[in-house]
């Protein structure tokens, strides 16, 4: 009889697959993602039917996380100036707080393993984000650029922002604010 999956079995695998690939990138074995999960190579198939499956579920479960980090408590309403800033200063936050997480999702983002549906779901949670992006472009100079390439633009600017607040953290809340303000230059 097989036995029942435990919740807290697939978190500790995904948080391990979330360290092994931040560390060794999309190379790292199973083995060692089960061996700091604290389960057999076995045990973990049991959660996840293949790697492509592990590394799907977790480009998943990292873009939702960061996704709601960034779009916590957003008003449904307001000046987008504000939104933007709010949602920006979340994103920020959730990446210079979790590098493991932000260096996984990079990992994953470019991996030919995470399928077309899994990318859909990660755009979907998205969109929230993507629709503060459509408003603070319309009449700024990258109107008329595809929102993907946009989208990468900043962030692009994220990620070296993140990467300067990790490294200066006694000034990571002016990096985030000047940073902000060359994006907003950039869109609006």
């Amino acid at each position: 009889m097989a036995r029942p999956r435990s919740d807290e079995k697939r978190s500790a695998i995904l948080s391990a697959a979330t360290c092994v690939i931040a560390a060794q990138g999309l190379g790292a074995a199973t083995a060692a993602i089960a061996k700091e999960a604290g389960v057999s190579n076995g045990s973990l198939f049991t959660y996840f039917e293949t790697k492509a499956d592990l590394l799907n579920q977790l480009y998943v479960e990292l873009k939702s996380e960061m996704s709601s980090a960034a779009l916590d408590q957003l008003p449904a309403e307001g000046d987008v100036r504000a939104q933007a800033f709010k949602v920006w200063q979340q994103w920020i936050r959730w990446g210079a707080t979790f590098p493991q997480k932000r260096r996984a999702l990079a990992h994953l983002n470019v991996s030919g393993e995470i399928t077309e549906e899994s990318r859909q779901v990660g755009h979907q949670v998205m969109l929230g984000f993507a629709e503060i992006l459509e408003r603070s472009r319309k009449t700024g100079p990258l109107s008329e650029a595809p929102l993907e390439f946009v989208m990468l633009l900043v962030n692009a600017l994220a990620d070296t922002t993140m990467d300067f607040m990790t490294s200066h953290p006694t000034q990571a809340d002016e990096h985030s604010k000047t940073a902000f303000e060359g994006v907003w230059r950039m869109l609006a």
